[in-house]
Formats: structure tokens, sequence, C-alpha cells
């Protein structure tokens, strides 16, 4: 047998394993962090390369799609290369493409550079989270995917403040070029210190090459059709067609999947019920982290005008309170089962969103601290527990395509929360502008102080006409309103998804739901 899975791992928890790991973690990082502080220097990027203003949004979706990919292939990876020269290469591949993402002087060069850019990033993901169940014993793990968790987690709440500073004290191939130094120190770390499997070349000779297309165009135009369909109308010509060859292809990738008996990716994972669970907390993980972290900057940017560097330190407040308990959920990790764990963390994330939900055009930096402080100390608890219901108890032989899948669930929740936030932000805003014009109207001194008008005028009878001098000051604070509650809208809504999440608990099996 070539599996190779070291034994002698549940033994020990050595210094180089650690030191291994910790550089594995550290590549993660940087994958996740690109996304998010890229998206601080857009307007920069498309001045200096002279980015169309409807391509611009490329940048993100060439890497998104490039990725979604990679992982989902990552698994059947690991076993052909090995964890260790899978994400030496990955991390390597990386590394290099930043390199040519910085030097680009064109935006299709810096767009085919970003797609393997995302190819590369895509591998790193999944393998540091089976790194964490393969490499150490299971007392260690707890504390494994507690690092893991961490970086994962914290890069998509501190990248905007890096990406803000950045922006503003340097220039956007900064964004790439700090890539570099650490991920080479890290290959070198993981080419020296990680051994957990062995590899088995001859796979790759025999890659189920219709799979992996059928695998290419659905997660590529699952991707388009989420982006754009919110943007074209989710029943226009195009949105329907991208569905279309989605659901298709998507039809065909499960059927073909489930039918081979060495499948490129192996869904029959999700016949375990611990793990389709945490798939399924997974992917509502992913819907509620991704969609907080773009309505903030977005509420921030357009209601308050705050820029890169503000948004940034405002936003430091989750990331903030993610490291000041990230001690003391790993420890309520190793104690207590997930059932209760779960149950915990999403309550306080949704609590979190509940209260954005109630926001005014005025809430800044010391209004969305609370909010901030509940998700940032619920994330974790969201993530560790859910982590091992779905990894902890498999055979090792299979933790990295269960781990492939479990990282896949998150990016296309959020993927499907962003969707759904950008459907809300494109229809609702203009609703909202006549609802709230009708009542102030009216005479409604509730809207009027949301709005941020003086009461006096409003006694709850109607107003009269008004000159044009006071419609063209109203204009721009009854858009801020609009925009306002359009956005409410949508933190409510992923409050209630996260909330309905937990129907999913009383599922868990009694052994899966017992401590680590």
């Amino acid at each position: 047998m070539n599996d190779g899975w070291a034994t002698d791992q549940a033994a020990t928890g050595r210094l180089k394993d650690w030191l291994g790991f910790i550089a594995m973690a550290v590549g993660m990082f940087l994958a996740i962090l690109d996304i998010q502080i890229v998206a601080s220097s857009l307007i920069d990027i498309q001045i200096d390369l002279h980015i169309p203003a409807n391509r611009l949004s490329y940048i993100q979706t060439t890497y998104l799609i490039a990725e979604v990919i990679a992982i989902a292939i990552s698994g059947w990876l690991t076993r052909a290369t090995s964890t260790r020269w899978l994400y030496a290469i990955g991390l390597a591949g990386f590394v290099l493409a930043s390199a040519a993402c910085a030097a680009s002087e064109s935006y299709p060069v810096l767009y085919t550079f970003r797609f393997i850019q995302g190819l590369f990033g895509g591998v790193l993901i999944p393998a540091v989270f089976s790194a964490a169940f393969l490499m150490f014993p299971p007392q260690r793990q707890a504390l494994a995917t507690g690092i893991a968790g961490s970086c994962a987690m914290l890069a998509p709440t501190i990248g905007p403040f890096i990406g803000g500073w950045i922006t503003e004290n340097l220039s956007w191939h900064w964004l790439f070029l700090i890539n570099i130094a650490p991920g080479l120190i890290a290959v070198g770390a993981v080419a020296r210190w990680v051994q957990i499997d062995l590899p088995d070349w001859a796979r790759l000779r025999r890659i189920d090459l219709i799979t992996l297309g059928l695998a290419v165009t659905f997660l590529a135009t699952l991707e388009l059709t989420l982006k754009e369909s919110p943007r074209l109308g989710w029943s226009s010509t195009g949105a329907l067609a991208l569905a279309v060859v989605c659901a298709v292809s998507g039809y065909n990738l499960v059927r073909r999947s489930l039918r081979a008996t060495q499948p490129l990716i192996e869904l029959d994972i999700f016949r375990d019920r611990d793990f389709a669970i945490g798939a399924w907390f997974s992917f509502m993980l992913g819907m509620a982290l991704f969609g907080a972290t773009y309505l903030l900057p977005l509420y921030l940017g357009v209601v308050r005008d705050h820029g890169p560097l503000e948004i940034g330190t405002i936003m430091m407040v989750t990331g903030a309170t993610q490291l000041l308990t990230a001690p003391f959920a790993t420890v309520l990790e190793r104690r207590y089962a997930p059932r209760g764990l779960t149950f915990l963390g999403y309550g306080l994330f949704a609590a979190g969103l509940f209260i954005n939900a109630r926001s005014t055009p005025t809430w800044d930096f010391q209004a969305l601290v609370p909010p901030q402080v509940l998700r940032g100390a619920g994330l974790l608890l969201c993530l560790l527990p859910t982590t091992r219901l779905a990894l902890g108890r498999l055979p090792p032989e299979r933790v990295a395509q269960a781990s492939a899948l479990f990282n896949l669930m998150r990016n296309i929740g959020g993927a499907v929360g962003l969707a759904m936030i950008d459907t809300i932000i494109e229809n609702r805003p203009a609703q909202h502008v006549a609802a709230i014009v009708a009542r102030l109207q009216a005479g409604d001194r509730a809207t009027a102080a949301f709005v941020g008008l003086p009461l006096d005028r409003f006694t709850g009878k109607p107003i009269g006409p008004i000159d044009e001098t006071t419609r063209q000051m109203l204009e721009p604070l009854v858009q801020h309103a609009a925009a306002t509650a359009s956005f409410n809208e949508a933190w409510l809504v992923l409050g209630i998804l996260v909330t309905a999440s937990l129907v999913a608990l009383p599922f868990i099996s009694r052994s899966g739901d017992s401590p680590a």
C-alpha cells in the first residue's frame, strides 16, 4: 500500500511538527488575506492599469473562481503528491504569481496571474485543516485547529486595515509583494519539517479529465451566476444561461463522482451524517463571515464616507476580540461537546448580526463595537467544534478529501451570501427612498430622526410642499438613510439564516457530540 499515512504522528507533538504546521498556517493566512487587502486598492489598480469600470471586479472574481476549483480537487492532489509537496509547491506558486501580479503592466496580464495565484492559493487552505488532525495526537488537535482557525478567521477581519494602510502609504504593488518574504520562508519550513504522508505519483497519470472539466465548469459558472445575477437580474437571459450550464454540469459531476471507483472528488463523504452537518455549518459560516466583512466596510464607505484605513481601523475590533478569545475557545473546544459550543458560537454571531440590523446613518466606531465584539467572540466557537465534527472521526486516508469539501462549502456559502446581499442592495434602496420620502411628507418623527433631520416640523401631520433648496439639502440624507435601511435588511436576513441553521444541531450523532 502506498497511502503512507504515518502512524507515529499520533504519538508525539514534536517541535518540528509544530514549526512545520505554523508555517502552513502562515501560508494559508497570506492566501486568505490576499483577497481582503487587494479589495482596498481596486481604484488605484484601475487607474494605473486603465481597467474599464465594468471589468474591475474581475480582479477578485478570477482569483475566487480559481480558488474554489483548486479547493475542490485538493484532496485528490494530496494523495497524488503528499501534503508536504502539494503545500510547498502550492505556496511557492502563490508567491511567484504574487510577484508576477505586482509586475503586471496591463489588466489582461494581471487577471491571468490572479487566476494562477488563486489556483495555487486554493490548495493551501484545506491542507492546513487536514494537517491539524493528521500531524498531532488527539489531545493536541484542539490547539492545532485553534491556530488554523485563528489564521483563517483573522485574515478577513484585519485585511481591511492592512490593505488600507498599504493603500494610503505605499503603492498597490505592495499588496502582492508582501507575500514574497514570509511565503518563501514558509515554503522552506514546510519542505523541511512537514512529514505526514507519502506521494502516489502514479495517480497523476490516472486523472479523470472529464470529471475535472465538469468540476471546472460547475464551479466557474456557479461563481459567475452568483456574481452577475444580482446586476443582470435573476430572470435575465444571461443569468439563466449561466444557471442552466451550472445545473447541468453540477448534476453530471455528482453523478459521475458517485459512480467512480476512484473519484476525483469523493462526494460520498456526505453520507457520513456528522460530516454533512459540519459541512452545513461551514456553508453557513461562510455566508455569515463573508457577508459581515462585505457589509460593514460597504456601510462605512457609502454612508459614513470613511477611507480604507479608517474602515480597517474600525473593523479591527472583530480581529482583536477574536485574538483575545482564541485561548478560551481552544480550551472550551477540548472540554465540551460540539453541540453546545456550536449553539453558543452561532448564537453570538447571530446576535452581532441582529444588532447591526438596527444601524442608523450616524453609527460609527463606538456604536459598532458591541456587534463586532459578539461576532469576534463567536467566530472560533463557530469554526472549531464543527471542524472537529466534520473531520475528527474520519479515517486518516479520507481527511484530506473531507477537508477539501468542508472548506469548499464555506467558500460557496460566502458566494451565496454575497449574491443575496448584492440582490438586496441592487433592488431595495429605490424602494426605501420612496417610502422615506412619503413618511417624511406625512410628518413622521421616527423617520425624521432616522434620516437625521430636526424634529420641530415633524408632528405627525403632513408638512406640505418644500422648496428646491430644501430638496437638494435633503437628497443626500435620504439616500444615506435608504442605503442604511437596505444594509439593515441584509444584516437581518443573515441573522435569521444563521439562527435557522441551528436546526441541524439535534441531528449530530451521539459519537460526534463528545469532547475532543
